[in-house]
């Protein structure tokens, strides 16, 4: 028996010498001293040993169990030292993590391309405030007190003669008031509305743009609005000019652009017509300057508008201009 009892012993160190975890050596305790490990099976069957080499055996059976438990007991605190050494140690062969780069908004960045490109033109960009008084945005325009865009279903009150601005034109006075001609300036932003759909949201953003000197005429108008679109586009995109109203030019004019999708073959997003508007534009009407103390006889301009939020839906082919404001992880990250 004292020769069983000294192989497992033996046996139990062999096996814990080669032991390389904390797993592993909560096994081997098991395996020797637990309720059924061989050190308890050993003690409980002393009885079968004659009575004088029962005491004997029972004191070198514990000496040995207690042996055992010191050594697992170091082995354990030996394994928990070499991780945590392991562990704070830095590998300097190991490939370094690389941080997610971020990106600017699509809104953001066709803005910046918006006015980088009449920037490369002449112009100066500039601001204005959002809070808007009814004079600069409404009256400074002429826009008479009668007008629809006045009613408070299209329009955000703040007070009786203060607003949310509805769009950037309110720039134009302002700083024609400060500044005499010649003027050239372009004034993104955001503005809002009281409207919400696939294409139309309470808040969106503009970039309004005008132009005064001698001598301005609508093949100006024309040029300078061609040139941009083929920049923003290409030089493929055609575009056309379409008769229309606005309180603040005259003559007036909506601008299109051949889609983008289809070339004109028609698609859902044209409506099948082949054709997309983009912005509006016109000629500064008389009643502005003199609002302003141009000289109408000596100075003339031209003007536009166009929603940023249109134009990156054209440039990246988007159909819901409310995915701009969803915070979706998944969709901002493409651009």
């Amino acid at each position: 028996m004292e020769n069983t009892l000294e192989r497992i012993y033996a046996d139990a160190m062999e096996a814990l010498a080669s032991v390389t975890d904390v797993d592993a050596v909560s096994g081997l305790s098991t395996q020797y001293l637990g309720r059924k490990g061989h050190i308890t099976h050993y003690l409980r069957n002393i009885s079968s040993l004659p009575v004088e080499e029962r005491p004997q055996a029972g004191k070198r059976a514990n000496e040995i169990k207690r042996a055992l438990e010191g050594q697992f007991k170091n082995t354990l605190t030996r394994l928990a030292n070499a991780s945590k050494t392991a562990t704070g140690r830095i590998d300097v062969s190991l490939p370094g993590r690389v941080p997610e780069k971020g990106s600017l908004h699509p809104i953001t960045q066709i803005t910046n391309r918006i006015c980088n490109i009449f920037s490369q033109m002449g112009f100066d960009v500039v601001e204005g405030p959002e809070v808007e008084t009814d004079y600069y945005n409404f009256e400074a325009l002429n826009i008479p007190k009668n007008h629809p865009a006045r009613d408070m279903q299209d329009t955000f009150y703040v007070s009786d003669n203060v607003v949310l601005r509805t769009h950037t034109s309110p720039t134009q006075p302002r700083v024609m008031e400060k500044q005499p001609p010649p003027v050239r300036i372009i004034a993104p932003g955001k503005v809002y509305r009281c409207d919400s759909d696939l294409t139309h949201t309470p808040m969106f953003h503009q970039v309004e743009g005008l132009l005064v000197d001698r001598h301005v005429s609508f093949a100006d108008l024309k040029g300078t609005l061609t040139a941009f679109i083929h920049q923003m586009f290409d030089d493929q995109t055609t575009l056309r000019f379409r008769p229309s109203f606005f309180p603040f030019t005259e003559p007036s004019a909506e601008v299109d652009i051949r889609c983008v999708i289809c070339r004109g073959k028609g698609c859902r997003v044209c409506s099948q017509t082949g054709w997309l508007e983009i912005l509006g534009s016109g000629m500064v009407h008389p009643a502005v300057f003199e609002n302003i103390g141009y000289d109408t006889r000596r100075y003339t301009g031209f003007a536009f508008g166009m929603g940023v939020e249109r134009i990156a839906m054209l440039k990246y082919g988007i159909d819901d201009i409310r995915r701009y404001f969803d915070n979706d992880y998944r969709f901002l990250s493409q651009f």
